[in-house]
């Protein structure tokens, strides 16, 4: 009398909604001090045993791990010549579907010490919730689980586990941990989003199938599944042959069935399209890891070529931005060249001028005795003074009227004059051009907190910036001179960074007959 099973819903919804691109397998975590098996949802210790050669037959048990607690089992294992022989009887195994839709049936595994895992085949359950299964092996140490899995044929095993063996006091054999270095398919691997209108699904009132069509319907959604999941990993482009092969072995089932042949024969073609199909995923994973890591080796060596020509572009660069360097020092030497011919000339005409002062002093010698600038020079010069003194500020010495040009007016890095103050600059060169008896000494000063050769250099750098400037702008070059003074006239004391900024200055002494030889609150007084 033939056994039945009762078929639920579920199990016709999984032709379609039990398939996926598998994701990139996972290592187990790092061992502890004591090697343990881990998973995400198992934490036990596996035991290993090295069944000895000949050393006759012994039992270990099984026990449910956390997912599946209530099952449990036994099996006998036999060391013979050349294998060992495994015969396991298993109870309270529940439907595999409550794991999720993709699972639809367990696997025994062998897992050596080592962490290599060789599936040692299905395990079908009866009616009656109970599964028995003999194998045999060429390991000699190894420990045992069960898994649920999407197909019999698998070759790596989920992170489903269920159950694990159990070490009797009575085992014959040496006792071993299981190193958790193998890998496991992660828990939903095997899933993928499709339309709800792609699930095939049954009515409420699901009908009671005789065991071996039971059976045959497991097989052939086994078969369908182990199909997709290569198909979703691109098996018909990376292993074309074994795909096609798989995938016509299926629909040769699939014939078998519509045509109510022997369930022997669609049993046998359906796993041989699953064992097809596994074998197409094997090698499109394989050749698809090959294809990556050449992938990353183009895009090294990308990276590389890149870098390099970047390398290049900095170093050509480099070496413009020197020659500009090298043509800009070659440039302001010139310059300094320049202006020390013309600072010679200037005293030439200074000394000239000098003597043209002089007889004017004679000329104007009447008004001195008093006290008082001449009425013409005295207006030119507040004039001068108040003009001057709108731009920049500007005081009235016996030197002359100076305008002082603050450090802020330069560039930090070049010692060069910011636009702004050029632009002041110039609207005092266009004053000091209305009146051509004038000279302008440049003077340069800096604060104390460098070496005396470096100030020096400072000073006179920004004093020829600022004669440049009034020179470019309409002054007679004679009529300029510059000098650098460095630290050696401060204005107040360079104990603050408040007086430090004071002393770094530029001051513009403008003389001539025009505006007299005398401030304008510089006179002298007769004692009574």
């Amino acid at each position: 009398m033939k056994n039945t099973v009762f078929v639920c819903g579920t199990l016709a919804m999984l032709s379609l909604a039990a398939v996926a691109q598998t994701n990139p397998p996972r290592t187990a975590p790092p061992a502890d001090p004591q090697p343990i098996y881990r998973v995400t949802v198992v934490s036990r210790t596996l035991q290993a045993v090295n069944y000895e050669h000949r050393g006759g037959p012994t039992k270990i048990d099984f026990q449910g791990t956390v997912l599946l607690p209530k099952s449990k089992g036994q099996a006998i294992v036999e060391s013979k010549r050349g294998s060992v022989s495994i015969d396991a009887k298993l109870e309270h195994l529940e439907p595999p579907t409550r794991y999720g839709r993709e699972y639809l049936t367990y696997v025994l595994w062998a897992i050596t010490p080592e962490g290599r895992a060789k599936n040692l085949g299905e395990v079908l359950a009866d009616d009656s919730d109970k599964a028995h299964i003999t194998a045999s092996t060429d390991l000699r140490a190894f420990g045992l689980i069960v898994t649920a899995e999407p197909y019999y044929s698998v070759t790596m095993p989920s992170d489903v586990v269920i159950m694990e063996n159990v070490v009797r006091p009575d085992t014959i054999g040496t006792r071993e941990l299981v190193n958790a270095r193998y890998e496991l398919l992660p828990r939903g691997g095997y899933t993928m989003t499709i339309q709800p209108n792609q699930l095939q699904s049954v009515g409420a009132q699901a009908e009671r199938l005789p065991y071996d069509r039971y059976e045959t319907i497991l097989e052939l959604y086994q078969a369908q599944n182990a199909v997709q999941i290569a198909q979703s990993l691109g098996a018909d482009r990376y292993a074309q042959e074994s795909f096609t092969k798989a995938r016509d072995l299926f629909a040769q089932a699939q014939g078998l069935q519509s045509r109510h042949a022997d369930s022997h024969s669609i049993i046998s073609a359906a796993r041989e399209a699953a064992q097809m199909a596994e074998d197409a995923r094997v090698i499109t994973a394989k050749k698809r890891d090959e294809e990556r890591q050449q992938q990353e080796q183009q895009q090294q060596l990308r990276n590389q070529s890149r870098a390099f020509e970047q390398a290049q572009a900095a170093v050509q660069q480099a070496q413009s931005e020197a020659a500009a360097a090298q043509a800009t020092a070659e440039a302001e030497r010139a310059d300094a060249a320049r202006a020390r011919q013309e600072a010679e000339q200037a005293q030439i005409v200074a000394t000239e001028r000098a003597a043209q002062a002089e007889a004017e002093r004679e000329r104007v010698g009447a008004s001195r005795s008093s006290g008082q600038l001449p009425a013409a020079a005295q207006q030119t010069r507040s004039a001068l003074i108040a003009q001057l003194n709108s731009i920049l500020s500007a005081r009235d010495t016996p030197r002359g009227v100076i305008v002082t040009v603050a450090e802020v007016s330069f560039e930090p890095e070049r010692n060069g004059l910011r636009p702004s103050a050029s632009a002041e600059l110039a609207r005092i060169a266009a004053i000091l051009a209305r009146y051509p008896d004038l000279t302008a000494k440049v003077e340069g000063y800096t604060d104390d907190r460098g070496s005396d050769k470096e100030d020096q250099i400072v000073s006179e750098q920004h004093a020829q910036a600022v004669r440049q400037v009034l020179v470019g702008n309409g002054l007679a070059p004679q009529a300029v001179i510059a000098m650098g003074y460095g630290q050696s006239r401060p204005v107040v004391s360079n104990a603050s960074s408040g007086g430090r900024e004071e002393n770094r200055r530029v001051e513009i002494v403008v003389s001539g007959a025009s505006i007299g030889q005398r401030a304008l609150w510089d006179r002298t007084y007769s004692l009574k």
